[in-house]
């Protein structure tokens, strides 16, 4: 179970979280940083994939298909936005 209130250091941007999608391979920084957080452009390159969350703020983006530590992962700078 993941904080539902991450915000990211880097662009101070809400991170955005998608159940069962996976984002396209495709994907690249302009994509989100010109359609975040507008769910109509961003399911452009949304795969759906039972069991699976995208996450995305305006400058990373992840698909996790299994639990996986995101404090591992140096470049990711998402942070609690406390409760």
């Amino acid at each position: 179970r993941t904080c539902d209130q991450l915000r990211c250091t880097a662009c101070d941007f809400r991170v955005s979280f998608f159940d069962d999608y996976i984002w396209d391979q495709s994907c690249d920084y302009l994509f989100f940083r010109n359609n975040m957080p507008e769910l109509s452009k961003l399911r452009a390159k949304m795969i759906k994939k039972k069991g699976a969350r995208a996450y995305a703020c305006q400058c990373s983006w992840r698909s996790i298909a299994e639990l996986t530590d995101l404090q591992i992962e140096q470049q990711l700078r998402w942070v609690c936005g406390k409760h």
